[in-house]
């Protein structure tokens, strides 16, 4: 398995954890829902 090592400042990591937290997801879990929201948008472009 690889990992994916990310830099955020403090303030960007709290605002996500959050977010996190309450769509009750793991951090994997966003990372690949952000992702099918992204891919989902490529028709449009």
């Amino acid at each position: 398995m690889k990992n994916i090592n990310i830099e955020v400042d403090e303030e960007q990591y709290e605002s996500l954890k959050e977010t996190k937290k309450r769509h009750g997801l793991m951090w994997r879990g966003m990372l690949l829902h952000a992702q099918r929201e992204l891919d989902s948008g490529m028709d449009t472009e």
